[in-house]
């Protein structure tokens, strides 16, 4: 066995990297222990908007929300739509819990750990949106492999989107900006909303800046946006 072994996310069927960090605060814990059981996808069986919500609803999925800023403004922005967003790292699940107990946002779902087993139980053609901002770039070569932007992940993602659905992926990192464009040149399920350099150099309207995105800016990075859209 090599450390070159094909496959990916979809195939790997593990989480790499850290899972926590600091030790919570007593309020931290509290939003774990209270209020992430309310909010937690279910483990088992089909995810749809009505059994989490209660009614069918436009459904967005986030891949790794981070500290959960960008998941919190688009709740918040469209309140009458439904929102699941999945992180391993507890830290970023409990600050996302704070935005959501803040804002009041009853149209969040949470999943701590594996996004792609969440995915994976959402029927066909369900989500409207799927957001996959600044993940782990891995950029060693024989990471490659544990890199969210690959095939595997990709056509899943294209399944669980409706027609005209939108994928969203951003990045400040230059070898996965290499990697995602070839993975998704030509992919013959999206069209890529692009129609000038400029256009995936701004940050579109309704994508708010994260605190990952203003410290990549702060180190001098660039930063570029990408919206597909499902054929």
């Amino acid at each position: 066995m090599t450390a070159h072994k094909s496959g990916d996310p979809t195939t790997l069927n593990r989480l790499y990297g850290r899972q926590s960090g600091h030790k919570l605060r007593k309020g931290q814990q509290e939003l774990v222990d209270s209020l992430l059981p309310a909010l937690s996808v279910p483990e088992e069986g089909d995810v749809t908007a009505a059994g989490l919500f209660g009614y069918d609803r436009p459904l967005h999925f986030e891949i790794g929300f981070g500290g959960g800023e960008h998941l919190a403004y688009r709740a918040d922005l469209l309140p009458d739509h439904g929102f699941i967003g999945c992180e391993p790292f507890l830290n970023g699940v409990v600050t996302a819990l704070g935005h959501i107990r803040d804002r009041a946002l009853g149209n969040v779902r949470l999943h701590m750990g594996d996004a792609l087993s969440v995915l994976s139980r959402i029927p066909d053609g369900s989500l409207s949106f799927v957001y996959l901002l600044h993940p782990d770039p891995w950029p060693k070569a024989r990471h490659a492999k544990r890199r969210m932007m690959n095939p595997g992940p990709v056509a899943m993602i294209a399944r669980k989107l409706k027609p005209g659905g939108e994928f969203r992926f951003g990045t400040d990192h230059p070898v996965y900006l290499r990697w995602a464009l070839m993975v998704m040149n030509g992919h013959p399920d999206f069209e890529w909303l692009a129609g000038s350099p400029t256009d995936f150099q701004r940050r579109p309207g309704g994508w708010p800046e994260t605190r990952y995105e203003a410290k990549a800016r702060s180190l001098g990075h660039e930063v570029w946006y990408f919206r597909y859209r499902r054929r």
